[in-house]
């Protein structure tokens, strides 16, 4: 006798419901007002439907591509809550992540990201672990897409 074991919606391989886009403008507005925290959470739902529903699971491009945006909200982030060794982390993190990606994956612009996260570096470097980024405001490029 065989079960059937298959409880829930049937999953295409190499298909999941975000193939056909993300909404970029609700990530920028939240990129965009500092709401890093927010925009991580955006990024990370839709990075573990990813990882669940696509065969290459972490692997997949688009997964290794939201990890990336992912680390580099993260820099943005620490570096503001006084986590410079954390955001120095995410920032190497990010940049390595995302550089296969350059200039642009799924209509995300990334150089103005990556650039950031560059000229940021040298300031984040030579700060004490638990210091207080310097330079208020704190400024970094806008996000950047083509819908």
């Amino acid at each position: 006798m065989l079960a059937d074991l298959n409880t829930g919606p049937l999953i295409v391989p190499g298909h999941s419901p975000l193939s056909d886009g993300y909404d970029w403008e609700e990530f920028a507005a939240l990129w965009n007002s500092n709401e890093l925290r927010e925009a991580h959470d955006w990024l990370t739902v839709r990075w573990s439907l990813l990882v669940e529903t696509r065969l290459a699971g972490q692997s997949d491009p688009e997964a290794r591509f939201l990890q990336g945006l992912a680390f580099a909200t993260l820099a943005l982030h620490f570096t503001q809550c006084r986590n410079q060794d954390g955001a120095l982390l995410m920032l190497d993190d990010a940049v390595f992540a995302l550089g296969p990606f350059r200039p642009g994956f799924l209509g995300v612009q990334l150089d103005p990201i990556i650039e950031s996260l560059l000229e940021l570096r040298p300031t984040i470097a030579s700060l004490a672990p638990d210091a207080e980024y310097p330079v208020l405001p704190f400024v970094y490029r806008r996000f950047e897409y083509r819908g």
